[in-house]
């Protein structure tokens, strides 16, 4: 069925046209979360900040009151959580978490379809696999007929037994993720299309495990080759036979064997689906040797040499091998101590420089009784991931307090010297403007600033005058042959730089009713 025709069916079911009975009734869950195994953190239920029930709707745009896609269903949601990306999930989170999906799936069930939304590369204490064990669980409840289609991050995993489990399979195509709406928009269509349509599940999935592993700033798809790489996508998804095309980087941080990258196609020609996914892996394998940094790499001593020389601010560094958007632990004092120690920032007259940030509540309660335009002294950093340097005390005057943040919950500005600190209850990752703004920090106007992120999203992105990436330590180091890797699945590109060619030819993954 045609996407226009789809639209045309939910506007008519607006107006009354089609009678919500027989509407296809369709439920939505999912967790999304980013897990190093190299980070000593341990991710607890809260961090995901699940929501139930109608306040689902809300996280998607499609999904408002009115739109095509609401009108088009009878929908459920039962669960949904999104975490930032962090250290590996209790078992105790995981299995709270995925039981009250599984008791308000059965409230409601049977279902036609079901929207499994998911970031792909979760990890769980004692569980090698937690994407494919929560899809299982999900077919128990819902059983095997009931059509999913799931959507995923590009940098998640797709095991054998996901792609068993779920029917459909669609995958972000922009690192940064600026089309990660759109991606879940197409998730869903894909679905309703295919209950509309009457045709179901898809007569083949084709699954082809690529053994890569590269980090997400190596692959971003601002730059080639991995622009070029996933131009390749869409066109093949028109081809008549093919619903969908995927392919998957994977998560490097984390040490299980289903890491690694991953193509997949669905569609009901055979050969069609066979070829696109050959013709994406193979296209994949053979520029392996092409993909870099997206931006200069150096020591952060080096890092800080170039900002200092740099006329044009803001000069933006990523501390990367903390990085909280990757699954750093976030709190890693190394960075902040080596610019401290620097006699360039002793004084307010040094270079301005923001460093965003370090989570301390220790800081933040001696900074709230101190109150703003005081000195206050307090420790910061180092609670959970002090491998690599101790807790700092910090010590200056306090520039702004700002409560209510959804991650940080309170963020405290102090000023030491010429550095301007951002201090967190809970980690933070500063990505806005407005999340300086909003603490009457001015990042255009500033000399250097320093940000605990890998690849800039766009706003910094564009908002820089200068930026390099400065191999930092951390649960998230960039620096894959050091992490000591035990149980992915060897040989690994760029791990076995020599590895033979591998088989790329397409595996037919059976149908979750068989």
């Amino acid at each position: 069925m045609h996407k226009p025709l789809l639209a045309l069916l939910g506007i008519l079911g607006l107006f009354g046209c089609t009678g919500e009975d027989s509407l296809p009734k369709i439920a939505i869950a999912g967790l999304a979360i980013e897990s190093s195994t190299f980070s000593p953190a341990i991710t607890e239920a809260e961090a995901f900040h699940p929501l139930t029930g109608e306040e689902i709707f809300d996280y998607y745009p499609f999904m408002a009151e009115n739109t095509p896609q609401r009108n088009s269903a009878q929908w459920v949601p039962t669960l949904t959580g999104k975490a930032l990306p962090g250290g590996t999930v209790s078992r105790a989170a995981y299995d709270s978490l995925v039981n009250l999906t599984l008791e308000k799936l059965a409230t409601e069930a049977p279902y036609d379809g079901l929207f499994f939304d998911i970031h792909g590369a979760m990890s769980v204490v004692g569980l090698d696999d937690p994407e494919g064990d929560f899809i299982e669980k999900i077919r128990e409840v819902i059983g095997t007929e009931t059509l999913i289609s799931t959507c995923m991050d590009l940098h998640g995993n797709v095991s054998e037994k996901l792609a068993k489990n779920t029917d459909l399979i669609t995958a972000y195509r922009l690192a940064p993720h600026e089309d990660a709406m759109e991606s879940k928009q197409r998730a869903v269509d894909n679905l309703l299309d295919r209950l509309k349509s009457g045709k179901g599940k898809p007569k083949f999935k084709a699954w082809i495990p690529v053994p890569i592993l590269l980090p997400g700033e190596k692959t971003s798809t601002r730059i080639e080759p991995g622009k070029s790489l996933y131009a390749k996508v869409e066109p093949l998804t028109r081809q008549e036979g093919v619903i969908d095309a995927a392919i998957w980087i994977g998560y490097a941080w984390a040490d299980e064997p289903r890491n690694h990258a991953v193509v997949m196609v669905t569609g009901d020609d055979q050969q069609a689906v066979a070829s696109a996914a050959e013709k994406l892996a193979k296209s994949f394998w053979e520029v392996r040797d092409e993909f870099e940094f997206v931006a200069p790499t150096t020591t952060f001593e080096e890092a800080m040499e170039m900002a200092l020389d740099n006329l044009r601010p803001p000069f933006m560094i990523s501390d990367m091998g903390d990085n909280p958007t990757a699954g750093g632990a976030g709190d890693v004092t190394w960075t902040l101590n080596e610019i401290l120690k620097r006699p360039e920032f002793k004084t307010e007259k040094g270079p301005s420089l923001i460093y965003a940030s370090i989570p301390g509540p220790d800081f933040i309660e001696k900074a709230k009784a101190a109150g703003i335009g005081n000195i206050a002294e307090g420790m910061a950093g180092a609670a959970v991931d002090n491998r690599f340097a101790p807790p700092l005390k910090l010590k200056g005057k306090v520039l702004a307090i700002k409560e209510g943040d959804r991650h940080a919950e309170t963020e405290v500005v102090v000023q030491i010297g010429s550095v301007k600190v951002i201090v967190t209850g809970k980690r933070k990752p500063y990505h806005y403007e407005k999340d300086f703004t909003e603490l009457d920090l001015n990042p255009r106007e500033t000399d250097i600033v320093v940000v605990k992120i890998g690849y800039l999203v766009p706003e910094l992105y564009e908002m820089r005058g200068n930026w390099v990436m400065a191999l930092t330590p951390g649960g998230v180091d960039q620096d894959l042959e050091r992490l000591g890797y035990k149980r992915i699945r060897r040989p690994m590109f760029p791990l076995d730089k020599d590895m033979p060619t591998p088989d790329l030819s397409a595996q037919f993954i059976e149908n979750s009713a068989n």
